[in-house]
């Protein structure tokens, strides 16, 4: 007899093949709106558990404080009141990830430290797109349907060895495609600082998660921005590697020389405690690259004086939102008073990187999600003909939004346009990574907005695909270049009244700071010297008061 685990998602139980112990696990419930928690309102003990950074909660669980159960326990708890409004999580296992906690704990009884495990018992969720054995797998999308992963994720496996507990699947755009996580097959996910408007894409699920204190921290992926986007909008850190610095593998690919992984958490030091964990060359991937990893964590010592910044003027728009320029403004001056020297810089091809970018990412993506054909996985709808099964199998199962990129994409690759388009995207794809490099022969790291305005309404841009794509234009040419780049919050939007009687809540406003091939430690030292001098550090969203 088979022994089968539950997994829910939009009030459905899905019953999925695993060998092991019988399900206890019971439906993923949803909090109603009348359960959602007042601003202000006391918490017990256990829910602000939750609420901790990585280095808090670890410190606890080495004195024994509080327990990994505990803190797992938060977290589930937390999802049941607030995951009704944000709809961050498409599904988790309680069970599951509470005896992961409990093995957390008797490690931590039997004399293990975090020394030498630096995430043992630290509960972690992830995107829907890294494979993690036994779970779910469908990348927001409808075309994989019940599919469950065979396997570990590389970055899985160090997070098990690291002593994470791993658990629940992360809403996103579907296939990484989009900006708002509004092209998710399943549900909208919703910003936590007001549920109204996006929490940015295609990692959506990823940011509210760790911004609503759902977790302690997050997986996500970047491929034009969809870590630091969202980690602006929801107002949370989130680092995006070096192109080779974190293993692929197990990653379900949207284009392939595009794609990271990366993380969000709470603070830089969290992000960096992450990073350390995650780095490090894997020989099945073919495109990682044997570097050495630093000590990203023990080198955030808060000094920065004497480095050099560099200010790009193209990324000083004229359609930058003014609550955004004042915040960068803000940013820059703070870090020029810790000893910064701040200069301005040209990157001459930043106007070609959105064009460049889209013709490789969709080129590339008709080439990767060739695979999901109906006959070998997934979802499968009969035709008359294997051409029939294939066409009908696709277009039930793919959204509007990875349909339009698959035909731009075919169409760009296609014998007479291949010179025109493929091919001189790529040449425009090295004179910008030549922008940057040149850059940084004079300056230690680059800052700029993350993005040009904070986060929007659900729907404002969902008919307009161009004003969408250009919600990234600030972070796709470091996918391009192949750079390494961090979103840090250095501000809020003002509160008013946008129209008569509508009150407009203050969002966050996120910097971003971009450093050159494998320079992760330098634009962690500097994000954490301006965090640990800014101001908001202890805000919260009202919906997790």
């Amino acid at each position: 007899m088979v022994a089968t685990r539950l997994f829910a998602r939009k009030g459905e139980v899905f019953t999925l093949p695993f060998g092991g112990r019988s399900p206890t696990v019971p439906a993923f419930g949803r909090s109603s709106p009348s359960a959602m928690p007042q601003p202000g309102a006391a918490g017990t003990e256990d829910r602000m558990i939750n609420q901790l950074t990585i280095s808090e909660l670890t410190r606890k669980l080495a004195r024994g404080e509080v327990s990994s159960r505990a803190a797992v326990q938060a977290c589930l708890d937390q999802i049941q009141r607030v995951d009704g409004h944000i709809r961050a999580f498409l599904s988790y296992d309680s069970a599951e990830a509470l005896a992961q906690a409990d093995g957390a704990d008797r490690a931590l009884a039997a004399g293990q430290t975090h020394a030498q495990r630096p995430l043992l018992g630290v509960p972690v969720a992830i995107k829907d797109l890294i494979a993690v054995k036994g779970h779910p797998l469908n990348c927001g999308s409808k075309i994989l349907g019940k599919f469950v992963s065979p396997y570990d994720a590389a970055v899985i496996e160090r997070l098990r060895a690291a002593g994470a507990v791993i658990f629940g699947r992360l809403n996103m755009d579907e296939f990484a495609m989009g900006s708002s996580t509004e092209n998710s097959a399943f549900e909208v996910t919703r910003n936590p600082w007001d549920t109204s408007r996006i929490p940015g894409g295609s990692s959506g699920g990823s940011a509210a998660a760790v911004a609503a204190d759902e977790c302690i921290a997050s997986l996500g992926s970047d491929t034009g921005g969809s870590i630091r986007q969202p980690a602006a909008l929801c107002g949370v850190v989130g680092i995006k590697p070096s192109y080779g610095r974190v293993s692929r593998y197990g990653l379900v690919a949207f284009a392939s020389s595009l794609d990271q992984i990366g993380c969000f958490a709470k603070d830089v030091r969290d992000a960096a405690m992450v990073l350390e964990v995650l780095a490090g060359v894997d020989p099945r991937d073919s495109t990682s690259v044997p570097q050495p990893v630093p000590h990203y964590s023990v080198d955030l010592n808060g000094a920065i004086k004497g480095m050099k910044l560099g200010l790009p003027r193209e990324y000083m728009i004229g359609g930058l939102d003014p609550d955004v320029k004042d915040a960068i403004e803000n940013a820059v001056r703070q870090l020029a008073k810790l000893g910064a020297e701040v200069v301005e810089i040209s990157l001459p091809h930043t106007e070609y990187a959105i064009a460049a970018y889209y013709i490789i990412a969709t080129a590339e993506a008709s080439a990767n999600l060739a695979r999901f054909d109906g006959i070998r996985y997934g979802l499968r709808v009969e035709g008359g003909d294997p051409i029939e099964l294939y066409s009908r199998t696709r277009g039930a199962g793919f959204g509007a939004e990875v349909k339009r990129r698959i035909i731009l994409g075919t169409y760009v690759l296609s014998s007479g346009y291949y010179d025109a388009y493929y091919l001189r995207a790529q040449k425009v794809r090295t004179l910008i990574r030549q922008d940057f490099l040149k850059a940084f022969q004079n300056v230690d790291a680059i800052v700029t907005p993350t993005t040009p305005t904070a986060a929007f309404k659900v729907g404002e841009k969902s008919d307009d695909p161009l004003q969408m794509y250009l919600s990234d234009i600030f972070t796709v040419a470091a996918n391009v270049a192949g750079i390494c780049g961090i979103s840090v919050p250095c501000g809020f939007t003002s509160a008013g009244d946008s129209e008569p009687g509508t009150p407009t809540p203050k969002l966050p406003i996120g910097l971003q700071l971009l450093g050159k091939p494998f320079g992760e430690e330098t634009i962690l030292k500097i994000a954490h010297a301006y965090e640990q001098n800014a101001s908001r550090r202890s805000e919260k969203p009202p919906l997790t008061l």
